[in-house]
């Protein structure tokens, strides 16, 4: 006789209770443990003392060059993750695959890599070192450098967002939309953007998470000079290193409050906009 599966949820209350407990013993240990030792390591030392490395020069350095990174490198990973999937999921051509797989790449490669290798083409004894250095055209130890860092390991988290979405959703209503005379601008205004919009806004808040967090990339390229091209993780570490343990603790707790509000963003539009994120799904 063939064997009879047990649905999941006629299990035993024992094994339902096991493995609820391992669960959050897992959450608990890994994941809001670490959370709750970041901010009592930040308020240890009072809040006048938290006060004075936030408004410590080169503390506020760090939080305006992680946010102009940033800036730059959101914006620009979005146009470029919109277009890659628009173009992988409604075209079909030599090379999607090839595509698919470079887009791929920043979740393979170390970042520590990555810096190493834009060393090697912007550094002064790399491949355009000597031509941007008679043009005055400085990337390593400067803002471009640190950009161009961010840009290369944030950009596959919108594209990744949208091209299982866009995959989908097929291509049904874009090709209606151009057999009526509608352009291909507005056939992606009306018809496709509309129906990806929060994969994209999810995928954005990924990528600006993720930006603001990078470490290895940029600590190759940065140089590590305080107050001009330490970006927040660089900052904590070199608190680390001269023992000011509290102060980096209290910059660590400033990242983890941008990636909490990153969550609660999230989490406050799937519940307020539940009823349109089910019928997108649906769709």
């Amino acid at each position: 006789m063939p064997r009879k599966f047990q649905n999941p949820t006629e299990d035993s209350l024992t094994l339902k209770l096991t493995l609820g407990s391992i669960a959050i013993a897992f959450v608990g240990l890994f994941l809001v443990l670490p959370l709750i030792v970041v901010f009592h390591e930040a308020f240890k030392g009072g809040l006048a003392h938290a006060w004075t490395t936030i408004t410590d020069p080169d503390t506020l350095a760090a939080i305006k060059l992680s946010l102009i990174a940033a800036v730059i490198a959101v914006p620009l990973n979005t146009v470029f993750g919109v277009a890659a999937a628009w173009c992988i999921a409604k075209f079909d051509f030599w090379g999607k695959t090839f595509l698919v797989t470079l887009i791929d790449l920043p979740f393979s490669v170390s970042p520590v890599v990555v810096g190493l290798v834009y060393v090697l083409v912007f550094g002064m004894q790399g491949w355009l070192g000597l031509t941007l250095a008679g043009y005055d055209i400085q990337i390593l130890f400067a803002l471009p450098g640190i950009v161009l860092a961010t840009i290369f390991v944030t950009f596959p988290f919108v594209a990744r967002e949208l091209i299982p979405l866009m995959v989908d959703q097929g291509r049904d209503e874009e090709e209606a939309a151009v057999s009526l005379g509608a352009s291909g601008f507005q056939t992606f205004l009306r018809v496709t953007l509309p129906n990806i919009k929060w994969g994209l806004l999810y995928g954005i808040l990924l990528c600006n998470a993720r930006a603001l967090g990078e470490f290895g990339a940029v600590s190759v390229l940065s140089g590590h000079i305080r107050g001009e091209t330490n970006t927040m993780p660089l900052h904590v570490q070199l608190l680390y290193d001269n023992y000011d343990y509290t102060g980096a603790f209290v910059v660590a707790a400033i990242l983890t409050l941008l990636g909490l509000l990153t969550l609660a963003i999230k989490s406050f539009l799937e519940w307020r906009y539940a009823d349109e994120l089910a019928a997108s799904h649906r769709h």
